[in-house]
C-alpha cells in the first residue's frame, strides 16, 4: 500500500559544504604541521693572495686534451694506448727537469676520463704539480 499518494520522492543529494571544511581544515593543519628544510650548501671561503708574482717561471708542461680524445704534449700530438705508456711518454718529454709543472688544457666538451688518464700518468710519474687552464668567458 502506497499512504503518500501525491508527494513525490525526493532525491539524495551530498552536501558539499561539510566535505569542503574538512578538507580546508586538513589543508591548514598540514600546512602548520609541514617541516621547509633548506638544503645544505657548501659555502667556501677562498683566501686571497697578496703576494707578489715570481720573476722565476717553474718548468711547465702543457698537456691538451680536445672533445675527440686526442692528446697533445707541449703542442705535439701523443698517442695513448694506455696510462703507463702515457706516463712514460710524459717522462720523455719532461727529460731531467725536477718536478714541473703539469698544466691540463682540456676541451669543456672532453670526457672526463680523458682528463683522468693524464693526471693519472702525471701521478704515476712522480709529478704532484698539476693545474688545469680556464677561460674567463
Amino acid at each position: 500500500m502506497n499512504f503518500r499518494r501525491g508527494r513525490a520522492r525526493e532525491e539524495p543529494e551530498i552536501n558539499l559544504i561539510p566535505m569542503i571544511d574538512v578538507l580546508l581544515v586538513i589543508l591548514i593543519f598540514m600546512m602548520v604541521t609541514t617541516t621547509y628544510t633548506k638544503f645544505s650548501e657548501l659555502h667556501i671561503n677562498l683566501p686571497k693572495a697578496n703576494g707578489e708574482q715570481s720573476a722565476q717561471k717553474p718548468d711547465q708542461i702543457t698537456v691538451s686534451v680536445d672533445a675527440n680524445g686526442q692528446y697533445a704534449i707541449n703542442g705535439v700530438t701523443a698517442d695513448y694506448t694506455n696510462v703507463f705508456a702515457f706516463a712514460e711518454l710524459l717522462r720523455s718529454v719532461v727529460g731531467d727537469r725536477q718536478n714541473p709543472v703539469i698544466i691540463i688544457s682540456a676541451d669543456k666538451k672532453t670526457a672526463h676520463q680523458d682528463v683522468i688518464n693524464v693526471m693519472e700518468a702525471a701521478r704515476i710519474d712522480g709529478y704532484e704539480r698539476i693545474t688545469f687552464t680556464t677561460s674567463r668567458n
